[in-house]
């Protein structure tokens, strides 16, 4: 853990010998009393901690949290993802957290296969779990927004996505990624936000191309591979983040 996140409510309560975030302070990191260690509240403020005392009876660490800046802010950068494989969402939850990716909008597509959709991972906040070790590993304290849509068209209809917009996609594409997004200033590229559209595993119907073109979508490519979504994913990703000079 880069970061010991806390919900409001928590922060100003003592921590549980057998919560994680204790075992991490105390056996990880070898904490004592006076020790400091940076922390956050989740999808707030960052700062610093200090534990004040650890009581062995009562099994609790008590500690004060200080305030100190905003965090580090999430990047207009948001997906449309054709649904993965669950094995490969686990990855891509994680990465894309790390990376700093705002939203991330699950959609069922043509050629994606249905029961991907019913997977466990949406259920019982392991979704959510996962985003928020990308967000720690990156000691961040915003966590990205999930969302699901039935279909590509729904998901289109529901966020209505303005800004720069490129659709990933190896057959046919007009213009390679990189090259559509330097197009654009970094200025630009932050202040208008970038959607990017990837299709799953089997990649897009030729009506779902036409779908993203309707919205403004271009049609962009990453080279003649073909790469798993999650990989696409982080591609497209770092390919924007660097368009923006954010890394």
């Amino acid at each position: 853990m880069n970061i010991i996140l806390f919900s409001q409510d928590e922060s100003t309560q003592p921590l549980a010998f057998d919560d994680e975030r204790a075992q991490h302070l105390l056996r990880i990191l070898h904490k004592t009393e006076g020790s400091t260690f940076d922390a956050g509240i989740e999808n707030g403020r960052a700062g610093t901690a200090q534990i004040t005392h650890i009581d062995d009876n009562k099994r609790l660490i008590y500690f004060s949290f200080t305030e100190q800046t905003d965090g580090k802010p999430l990047y207009p950068l948001r997906f449309i993802i054709g649904f993965p494989r669950p094995i490969q969402l686990k990855r891509l939850f994680r990465d894309a957290a790390g990376l700093g990716v705002s939203e991330l909008h699950l959609c069922g597509t043509e050629l994606g296969e249905k029961s991907y959709m019913q997977t466990t991972l949406l259920q019982r906040g392991t979704a959510h779990s996962l985003l928020r070790d990308g967000s720690i590993q990156a000691k961040s304290t915003h966590v990205p927004q999930v969302f699901v849509h039935d279909s590509l068209s729904s998901c289109l209809a529901q966020v209505a996505p303005s800004g720069v917009l490129g659709a990933l996609d190896n057959i046919r594409p007009t213009v390679p990624f990189a090259q559509f997004l330097s197009q654009h200033t970094p200025q630009t590229l932050a202040a208008k936000g970038i959607w990017a559209a990837v299709g799953s595993e089997r990649g897009w119907t030729d009506k779902e191309r036409a779908i993203l073109e309707s919205y403004g979508f271009t049609r962009c490519g990453m080279g003649e591979r073909i790469l798993r979504t999650e990989t696409a994913v982080t591609v497209a990703a770092t390919l924007a983040l660097a368009a923006m000079n954010t890394i």
